[in-house]
């Protein structure tokens, strides 16, 4: 018995894991963690990706510029600039570094919500990201 509830704890931190973290994104949610961020929510983060928000007077959500299939470039709603596949799957350099995060995570919440991202919303995000 103490064997079968050792391996289900085991498992357990697994699933909590996302699947594809990286050694910076690591370090970015125990900060958020630390920074008053409660557990990451993946389902949250997912739905936060579509949620519009009114911009300059302009509909926007990360999926303007992103679009919802991960794997494919995106393309910046005002420069026309291609952006690299968010998934690590095809863009193994997503996700590895902490000052390249953070810093597009600040720009990317201003051009589509109008604000800087809260440390909960960058948590989930991470998250959902990851699991991509």
């Amino acid at each position: 018995m103490k064997r079968l509830t050792a391996m289900l704890m085991v498992l357990g931190l697994f699933a909590a894991v996302p699947a594809h973290a990286t050694p910076a994104s690591d370090t970015l949610l125990a900060k958020y963690k630390s920074e008053g961020a409660k557990a990451p929510d993946a389902a949250k983060g997912k739905k936060d990706w579509t949620r519009e928000e009114v911009v300059e007077g302009e509909k926007m959500s990360c999926a303007t510029c992103h679009g919802s299939d991960f794997s494919k470039p995106g393309k910046h709603h005002k420069t026309g600039k291609v952006i690299e596949p968010m998934s690590m799957k095809v863009n193994a350099e997503r996700y590895t570094d902490v000052k390249k995060i953070e810093k597009w995570f600040k720009r990317n919440c201003k051009d589509a919500w109008g604000r800087e991202c809260t440390v909960q919303e960058k948590a989930d995000f991470l998250t959902f990201l990851l699991a991509q």
